[in-house]
C-alpha cells in the first residue's frame, strides 16, 4: 500500500498546480496561483523553504528540474504566456524569459541529458516550441499548429542505446522525437529531420481532451510505451516496436477526469491521479493486462490536482 511519509505546508495562498523533486530527490519544487515558485530543502527530514521565485504574472501551471549535469537548473510555465529559466547561483536567480507564445504555456519537459539542454513546451495557443541552449544563447524552434484549440502536454521520448552506422562505423546521432496531448482528442509523435519538426504519427483513441502524456523510461523488452489520460475518463497505453504503429490498451475507465499519468523510473509502474481524487498506481501482468495494484485518495491535502488551465 501507499502510505504518506511525510507533509509540507507550502505556505502557498492558492492552489498548487504542480510539484516536483529533484534528480537526487532532496529539493522539492511547487508552483502555484499565486503566482510563486517555491523551493525546498527535504534533506534533514524536516522541510524547510529555501527561495521563493516571483516573475509570473498569472497562475503557474508546471515545473521541471533540469538534470543536475546543467547545474540546479529549473523551468516554470505559466497562464502569463512565459516559461522562465532559473539558476541556483549564489541565490536563485531568473538566467532567460522564454516569451514566444501567444497564449498560456500549460506544460513543460526537458528533453533526455543525453541530447543537449533543451526545453519543449506546448501552449494554448496550439504550438509547440522547443528552446534550445547553446552555450550562452537560447535559440528557439517552433512546431505551430501542432494541435487545434490547444496544447496541454509534452514529453520526450527516451534515448535508446547509440546506434552504429555500418557504413562509417561512427555512432549515429540519437533521434529526437517528441509526444504531445491536445485539446483536439488526439496524441501526436513528433521527430525532428534536420532543424524542422514532422508529425510523425497521430494516435486517435480518445474521445474528449488528451490532458496529459507520458513516455516510459527505456528499460526492459525493446519497446516504446506511453500513456495517455483524458477528460473522457479513460488512460491508454501506448506500444510499439518501429515507432510506425502503435497498439492502444485501455488500462482503465475511471469515475471522473483523469488529470495526469506518470511512470516510476524503471517504468514497471504508471500513477495515475484525477478528478476522484485518487491516486492509483497500475502495473501490467504476464498477460499484458493491467492491475491496480495500490490507492490513495487525497484528501484535502495542500495539493490539488484539479486542472484549472485555462485554454
Amino acid at each position: 500500500m501507499v502510505s504518506v511519509l511525510n507533509t509540507v505546508d507550502t505556505g502557498h495562498e492558492d492552489m498548487i498546480h504542480d510539484a516536483e523533486m529533484d534528480y537526487y530527490g532532496l529539493r522539492l519544487a511547487t508552483c502555484s496561483s499565486d503566482h510563486s515558485v517555491k523551493i525546498f530543502d527535504l534533506k534533514n527530514g524536516s522541510p524547510s523553504l529555501v527561495a521563493e521565485l516571483k516573475g509570473h504574472q498569472g497562475p503557474v501551471w508546471q515545473i521541471a528540474w533540469a538534470h543536475p549535469k546543467y547545474g540546479n537548473l529549473l523551468a516554470s510555465c505559466s497562464y502569463d504566456r512565459k516559461v522562465i529559466i532559473w539558476k541556483e547561483l549564489s541565490e536563485w536567480t531568473k538566467i532567460y524569459e522564454h516569451t514566444v507564445h501567444d497564449s498560456s504555456v500549460n506544460s513543460i519537459a526537458w528533453a533526455p541529458h543525453e541530447i543537449g539542454l533543451i526545453l519543449a513546451c506546448g501552449s494554448s495557443d496550439g504550438s509547440i516550441s522547443i528552446l534550445i541552449n547553446n552555450g550562452d544563447n537560447w535559440e528557439t524552434q517552433k512546431i505551430p499548429n501542432a494541435h487545434t484549440i490547444g496544447c496541454n502536454a509534452v514529453s520526450w521520448c527516451p534515448v535508446i542505446e547509440p546506434i552504429l552506422d555500418n557504413a562509417s562505423q561512427q555512432q549515429k546521432a540519437p533521434v529526437k522525437r517528441l509526444a504531445s496531448a491536445g485539446c483536439d482528442n488526439i496524441v501526436k509523435i513528433w521527430k525532428e529531420e534536420g532543424d524542422k519538426w514532422i508529425e510523425e504519427t497521430k494516435l486517435e483513441a480518445h474521445s474528449d481532451w488528451v490532458r496529459d502524456v507520458a513516455w516510459a523510461p527505456a528499460v526492459g523488452p525493446p519497446r516504446a510505451a506511453l500513456a495517455s489520460c483524458s477528460q473522457d475518463r479513460r488512460v491508454i497505453v501506448w506500444t510499439s516496436t518501429d515507432y510506425a504503429s502503435w497498439t492502444p490498451n485501455i488500462l482503465n475507465v475511471f469515475d471522473d477526469v483523469v488529470w495526469n499519468v506518470s511512470w516510476s523510473l524503471t517504468g514497471g509502474i504508471l500513477a495515475v491521479s484525477g478528478g476522484d481524487n485518487q491516486v492509483s498506481l497500475w502495473r501490467e501482468n504476464t498477460e499484458g493486462q493491467w492491475i491496480c495494484i495500490s490507492e490513495l485518495n487525497k484528501g484535502q491535502g495542500n495539493i490539488n490536482n484539479t486542472d484549472q488551465r485555462a485554454l
